[in-house]
Formats: C-alpha cells, sequence, structure tokens
C-alpha cells in the first residue's frame, strides 16, 4: 500500500504560483472597465491605465505624483505639491477599485490594487491555485514526454496570446475612454468635506467613538444624491482643524463638516458644525447628548450621524438653503435645475413647473446619464397630468413619459433614493398600488432619512388607505425636516381630517399655505367644514372653484383614479357639497357623461 502512486509523493509541496503576468493584468483591466460597478465618469480609467502600464513596462519608479499630474491630468510642467489633484484622484480610485471587488469582481481571477502611501499598482492572484490545477499538475507529471513538448511549446503560445490580448483589451480601454468622454460629462452640485471629529474624551473608547462616528458620516451622507462628498482617504489625510480656506483653495469644496465627542464616564456629547468655505460662516450648529449605559455605542454613532446627514444633506436641508440664498458662481448646467425643483415642489405652481420641465428637459439632452434628472422630470411630468399643470398638444401620455423617465432613472442609479421615489409614485397613478408601495417599502430600507421620500411614501400609503400609518410617516417627514414643503403639511392636514383629527387638521393646512395651488383650497374647505367653520370653508371653496372650475364635474373619476377608497370618497363629495360647491354623489355621477377633461384632486 505505501508504494501505491509513488508519482504523488515524488512531487512534495507545489511550488508558489507566480505572480500574474502582463496579459492576466489587462485582461482584468478590459474585465472592470467593461463593468456597470466600475466608474462611468472622471479619471479613473486613465489613471489606472497609466500606472498599470508604467509598472508593466518595469518603470514603477516613475510612478510619482508629479507624473501623473503632468501625464494624466495634463498639468503644466510648473505644477508644484500644493495641487491636491492626485492625492484625491487616488483616493477615488481606490474607493472605485475596492467597491468593484466588492461587487462585481467577487470571483475575478486577479485584484489590482493601489496601496497606501504610493500611487504604484499591486497585482495578485484573488486566490492560490486549487486542487483542480494540482490534480493537473499530477497528472502531467504521469506523462513525461508530454510534458516535455509543453515546455517548449508553451513560451511560443504564451507569446502569441499576449500579442493578442494587448490588441484586443488595448481596443477596448481604447473605446471605453472614449465612450466615457463623450457620453458621461461631469456633473456639478455641492461639495461637502468631512474632518475627523475632535476626540475631548478620556481613554481607548473615546476615540473610538470619535473615529466611528467620522466614519458612520462618510457613509450616511453619500446617500444623499444632491451632493457630493469626498471620501475617506481625503478626510482621514485632513487635521480637526483645517482650515475652511485651505478646504475651499485646495479641494474646491463649498462646505466644511467638523466636530467633537467628550464622552465622560457614560455620557456621550457629540458637537457638529457646518461651515461655509467662502465665508467662514457657521451655517447650522447642532449638539447631541446620550448615555452609553442605555444604549449601545454603536447605536448611538449611527442615530447621530444619520440626524446629522439629514439635517445638512436633505432636499430642505441647511446646504441647500444656502445654496439658494448664495448660488455658487460657476454653477454647473445640470445642477441648475436641481434646487429650483424643490422650490417648485414647495410652492406647487403653474409658472415654476413650466420653468423646471424646461430646464430638466435641456438637462437630460446634455446628460443623459444624469439620474437624478431623468427622477425630477418624471415626477414633474406627472404633475402635468395630475395637477393639469402646462398640458402641451403634442399627443404625449404625460402618465407614459413619467413612468418611462422613471424607469431610465432607476436602471441608470438604482439606489438613488428620486430615482426610487419617482417610479413609486409613477406605478401609483398607473393603479399598481401593491407594487408602488413595494417599491416604496424598499427605498425606505436603504435611505430611511430622506425626508422628500419619506413624505411621498407617506402620502402614498395615506391615499391608499392606511390613513393611520400615513400620517405617522408623514409625522417622521416633519419632525425630521420642519421646513420643508408645504405639500408635507398639507397630506398630513388630509389624513387628519380622514382621522377625525379636526385640531390636527386644521393646524397642518394653515402650515401648508399653499396659496398658489389650486388643490390645496380643496382640502381646506373639507377640512373646516368637519371643524365647523362654515364661512372659511366657503370661502375656501371659492377660491377652488375659480381657479378650477371644471373639476367638480369629474370629482368621483378624480378621487379614484388617485386610489381613494368608496368610503373617503363619499365623505369627501359630501363635505365639499356642504362648503357650497355642486359636486355630484358616486350613484349619481355614475348617470352623468363627463363632458370636460378631468383635474386632479389634493394631494396627488
Amino acid at each position: 500500500m505505501e508504494n501505491e502512486n509513488p508519482d504523488r509523493h515524488d512531487l512534495g509541496p507545489s511550488p508558489p504560483r507566480a505572480p500574474p503576468g502582463a496579459d492576466d493584468i489587462r485582461a482584468q483591466l478590459a474585465r472592470m472597465f467593461n463593468s456597470d460597478e466600475f466608474p462611468q465618469v472622471g479619471r479613473s480609467v486613465s489613471f489606472l491605465v497609466y500606472v498599470t502600464e508604467e509598472a508593466l513596462a518595469g518603470r514603477s519608479d516613475r510612478i510619482k505624483g508629479y507624473n501623473i499630474a503632468v501625464e494624466v491630468f495634463k498639468r503644466p510642467e510648473g505644477f508644484t505639491q500644493d495641487d491636491p489633484v492626485v492625492r484625491i484622484e487616488a483616493g477615488r480610485l481606490r474607493r472605485a477599485l475596492e467597491r468593484y471587488y466588492l461587487v462585481a469582481g467577487q470571483d475575478d481571477p486577479v485584484t489590482i490594487d493601489i496601496p497606501k502611501g504610493g500611487y504604484a499598482p499591486s497585482f495578485t492572484w484573488k486566490a492560490p491555485a486549487g486542487a483542480e490545477s494540482i490534480e493537473n499538475e499530477v497528472a502531467s507529471a504521469e506523462e513525461p514526454p508530454r510534458r516535455l513538448a509543453w515546455k517548449y511549446f508553451m513560451p511560443v503560445a504564451i507569446g502569441a496570446a499576449v500579442g493578442l490580448s494587448v490588441v484586443i483589451i488595448g481596443l477596448t480601454v481604447s473605446s471605453y475612454l472614449t465612450v466615457q468622454t463623450k457620453s458621461s460629462p461631469a456633473i456639478g452640485g455641492p461639495t461637502l468635506v468631512i474632518v475627523p471629529f475632535v476626540n475631548f474624551g478620556n481613554g481607548p473608547q473615546a476615540a473610538l467613538y470619535a473615529t466611528g462616528l467620522t466614519e458612520e458620516l462618510l457613509t450616511a451622507l453619500p446617500r444623499f444624491k444632491e451632493i457630493k462628498v469626498f471620501g475617506r482617504e481625503t478626510s482621514k489625510s485632513l487635521s480637526p482643524d483645517t482650515e475652511t480656506a485651505r478646504i475651499r483653495d485646495e479641494l474646491g469644496a463649498r462646505f466644511l463638516l467638523k466636530g467633537a465627542v467628550r464622552v465622560a464616564g457614560n455620557a456621550v456629547r457629540v458637537t457638529a458644525r457646518l461651515l461655509d468655505t467662502d465665508t467662514d460662516e457657521i451655517l447650522w450648529s447642532q449638539t447631541y447628548d446620550d448615555q452609553i449605559q442605555t444604549r449601545d455605542m454603536f447605536a448611538i454613532q449611527s442615530d447621530v450621524a444619520n440626524k446629522v446627514a439629514t439635517a445638512i444633506a436633505q432636499p430642505y436641508g441647511i446646504i441647500a438653503q444656502a445654496i439658494v440664498a448664495k448660488p455658487p458662481p460657476n454653477d454647473m448646467g445640470s445642477y441648475r435645475c436641481t434646487l429650483p425643483f424643490y422650490a417648485y415642489r414647495a410652492e406647487l405652481s403653474p409658472v415654476r413647473h413650466a420653468e423646471v420641465r424646461e430646464c430638466l428637459e435641456s438637462v437630460i439632452d446634455r446628460f443623459p446619464t444624469f439620474a437624478t434628472a431623468w427622477a425630477m422630470l418624471s415626477i414633474i411630468y406627472l404633475d402635468q397630468d395630475r395637477f393639469k399643470f402646462n398640458p402641451r398638444n403634442d399627443g404625449s401620455s404625460p402618465i407614459d413619459l413619467s413612468l418611462h423617465a422613471a424607469r431610465r432613472a432607476v436602471q441608470l442609479d438604482p439606489g438613488n433614493a428620486r430615482a426610487q421615489q419617482a417610479l413609486m409614485t409613477g406605478l401609483f397613478f398607473t393603479q399598481k398600488v401593491p407594487e408602488a408601495l413595494r417599491v416604496g417599502e424598499q427605498a425606505l430600507k436603504t435611505t430611511p432619512n430622506d425626508t422628500e421620500l419619506l413624505g411621498e411614501f407617506g402620502t402614498r400609503v395615506a391615499m391608499s388607505g392606511d390613513w393611520q400609518r400615513g400620517a405617522e410617516l408623514l409625522d417622521q417627514a416633519i419632525a425630521l425636516n420642519p421646513g420643508g414643503g408645504g405639500y408635507y403639511h398639507g397630506t398630513r392636514a388630509l389624513a387628519a381630517y380622514m382621522l377625525h383629527d379636526d385640531q390636527t387638521a386644521v393646524r397642518e393646512i394653515r402650515q401648508a399655505d399653499l396659496q398658489k395651488f389650486p388643490l390645496f383650497h380643496s382640502v381646506a374647505a373639507v377640512i373646516y367644514v368637519d371643524a365647523g367653520m362654515m364661512d372659511d370653508a366657503r370661502r375656501e371653496a371659492n377660491l377652488f372653484h375659480e381657479m378650477r372650475p371644471d373639476f367638480i364635474r369629474n370629482i368621483v373619476a378624480e378621487l379614484k383614479s388617485r386610489n381613494i377608497q368608496p368610503d373617503d370618497r363619499a365623505r369627501m363629495i359630501s363635505d365639499i357639497r356642504k362648503a357650497g360647491l355642486p359636486a355630484e354623489d358616486e350613484v349619481r355621477s355614475t348617470m352623468l357623461v363627463p363632458t370636460d377633461g378631468a383635474v386632479a384632486v389634493w394631494p396627488r
């Protein structure tokens, strides 16, 4: 038995696997560049190709910041190391590589990395050769003549394969770079830098908390697609006392987030401040207190990070307010439509609707891969139908356009909160209510602190018949964003009306105060009827009828199209009639033929 299969015993330990060759590395580059998970914009591709080819050519000693700046980023020969472009782009490239190998590249054979401390790449096999390779070596050891022949043939075969791979990969990379340059220009928008939070506590626990909170913020803030956040490498390279002038001049960022953590015994205090780097002004400051003995430290970190991110980065948050007050002088064409979109949502007027629709349509013509613009345009098209804002006579269906734009946005960026919001709303108004609510639930799990999404989802839930849960979701949106759009309060007022909470309904409708939005007045009328405020009810009903005289004829169809349940429809129609408008009840309306187009009812 001990002499059985002697060749296997003679092999001994398998020799170390040779590192990846040039053809393996170039094949890996092509695999990455053709993946949707690798960056579609910026200089990451050019950066990676340059350092890889330099390394393969044996010139790793030339891979320095100066050479990269001149040869990749086309800086002039007088470039100085004060320009942080290479350091910043290297950080972005490292994050892109990390994400790629976590998602699309899990099973790729070769790992390409840019180790910190330099810019020269490393190339390694993802895993050592498997059992199958060992078995093949054993089998080939039993056939020495064939193995000897292969030994001489292999260099020729590899040489031919390398030559062919270089040609194919060169064409692939060249084509890829050309496509990206033409179709994916950079998108503008407000930029934010987070410096490490200062540790004012004692002991390792306080230091760990400060570091962990910074990491949580670097995770929470990028979820808000309307802002851009410099990544971990940039953050870690800065000191907590970094001046705003340096952030402005070297990184070109408009906003700086800094703060401090103090841990004393079981008490934790976090202070956070947002600064405008143009003026050195403190735009926002907040203190958060908690107790380690009652809550896990990691839960506290996550909670504080989410509160900070929501306060400063949400659609109506501190950054948005600062931009509206002082638009950047070189505002990019694509970004110039996003803030007017939110201003329109806060006002809901036909004039702003027309302006934003025109702006967003021009943006997607120039930036066809800008997911947020597609999502916003989807909502604008939907408003064209549900509010009858600025109808067109070109034969197009606003609902179809809305759903198409929403699906396009989700295709471009599946995690985009605005894209998910648009898809949810479009599905809701094409009577696909269960599917719409599923999309909303999933989107809320991904971005639970986006108040625009939270408010819209609460509205959809409420109008589909679950007024109690809808009210709770809307309360969350209002609590997170008390200065948000008036339609939050308007929808919450409608939910309170349906729940027979007159006091809350009256308070919320007054806070909504959407005087330019006709349907605001219809909801105000029924709320005031229910509260016994008949003079106010008749006034609001008359204003509504003056602004939208064709609404009443089609009230039943309109309420049905918005998925309002039968009992709720009957109640609203009854109260509209009490306010003085000649609305037909549901039974009688089925015997009448509509004579005009439909008009939406709040809040759609």
